[in-house]
């Protein structure tokens, strides 16, 4: 999952070019109740109720819990010191494992940062043992859906929890 430096092993680092600037990334695994998860998942919440009502939210199930032990990681990457974006994987089963809580600041969208964390979460998961990744999005997040479709992404059937909203769309991805 993570080196001894605490850092993603894989896909860690990321310089990425967007018009006539630069993001140097840094993604890092840290605690899932740090302060900087905490603003991130904030924001992302805020943004998730502008469009979705309380029962079409899925994210807040994910805690703390679910990713020790060697069970999941959760991913913060930072644009020199500030926090601009997370995602985390959590185990399935042995083989299979849920992306959760993906976001990125609205300021930095656009910019490939997603694809960048998505990225260290394929390593992550891989270094988990996974062979399968599979996530629920939101049917208004367009961009999202690009995000996965262009990363390999397939539209499944949606399962759990998930089955019975109406505005809830699933893929997975064969690593």
């Amino acid at each position: 999952m993570s080196g001894a430096d605490g850092h993603i092993d894989a896909g860690s680092r990321a310089r990425l070019e967007a018009a006539d600037e630069f993001v140097s990334l840094v993604i890092t695994a840290e605690p899932f109740d740090s302060a900087d998860a905490r603003r991130l998942i904030a924001g992302l919440d805020a943004g998730l109720a502008e469009l979705y009502r309380p029962e079409q939210r899925f994210g807040p199930n994910l805690k703390p819990d679910h990713l020790e032990e060697g069970r999941g990681t959760f991913l913060v990457a930072r644009d020199g010191e500030q926090a601009v974006a997370c995602g985390a994987i959590r185990l399935l089963d042995p083989i299979s494992a849920e992306v959760k809580r993906m976001y990125v600041e609205p300021g930095q969208r656009g910019r490939g940062v997603g694809k960048a964390v998505l990225t260290a979460l394929e390593a992550a998961a891989r270094q988990l043992g996974v062979e399968r990744l599979a996530l629920e999005t939101g049917t208004f997040q367009h961009a999202a859906i690009a995000l996965y479709k262009g990363a390999g992404f397939t539209q499944i059937d949606c399962w759990g929890e998930y089955a019975s909203s109406p505005t809830s769309i699933c893929f997975e991805k064969n690593l």
